[in-house]
């Protein structure tokens, strides 16, 4: 797909699904494609929940209001891929952690942590021309997003992608134990009482179980142009 031109419109595109579902570098491939900025919103979260667990902090709005207010987290682009910072040091692989993967969601369901958050994601993407992914992106974030996608796979797919994310990290944690971890991960996120895990009424669904990386990109990208000439 060529890059837009001028004429055409830089549209928001939100990609919403649970862990495992292949958001992060389906979002990364579409933005590199059409020259807009990829925004990890998942990783803002694990970054809060990092300087959380570094402080000791305990998992409630009123301790993690100080840590919300003080931290300041950065996006930047790479050739490895988006880096993560944290008061200016690069945690992009401690954010990775299994500590922080078992402890993100309750951190991201405060109400403290979300509000500032979903203020920052504004901000960034207000001009459009970005992809943004996440759970709430395009319910609550940015629910006036030209392109919603909302993306699915089995749990078994699911689990083994991020295993294979985990590399050697995860060398003790069996198919059988990420599945459980995804499926407690899921119900905290669809139950969680602060913009839960949902699909946008007018969201396109993509199972990616049998997709390949550049097939669900492909998908998208043909949704995208259609919004962008629309």
């Amino acid at each position: 797909m060529p890059l837009p031109h001028s004429s055409e419109r830089r549209i928001i595109i939100a990609l919403d699904g649970p862990a495992g579902s292949g958001k992060s570098t389906t979002a990364r491939k579409i933005a590199h494609t059409l020259g807009y900025v990829y925004i990890d919103t998942g990783a803002m979260y694990r970054a809060i929940t990092l300087a959380a667990l570094r402080a000791g902090a305990a998992i409630h709005n009123d301790a993690l209001q100080t840590i919300v207010q003080t931290s300041r987290i950065e996006l930047l682009p790479s050739a490895e891929g988006q880096r993560t910072l944290l008061n200016g040091e690069d945690v992009s692989t401690e954010i990775r952690s299994r500590e922080v993967t078992e402890t993100v969601s309750s951190v991201s369901a405060l109400g403290v942590v979300r509000s500032a958050m979903v203020e920052c994601q504004r901000e960034l993407g207000n001009a459009g021309g970005v992809v943004m992914d996440g759970r709430d992106i395009g319910t609550v974030v940015f629910p006036q997003a030209e392109l919603k996608i909302f993306l699915v796979a089995s749990l078994e797919e699911r689990a083994r992608r991020r295993l294979a994310e985990l590399g050697a990290s995860a060398a003790n944690i069996t198919l059988d134990e990420m599945c459980a971890q995804l499926r407690e991960r899921d119900r905290q996120d669809s139950e969680r009482e602060i913009s839960p895990l949902t699909k946008a009424t007018d969201a396109i669904e993509i199972d990616t179980s049998s997709l390949s990386i550049d097939e669900q990109v492909s998908q998208i990208l043909a949704f995208a142009e259609e919004r962008t000439k629309g």
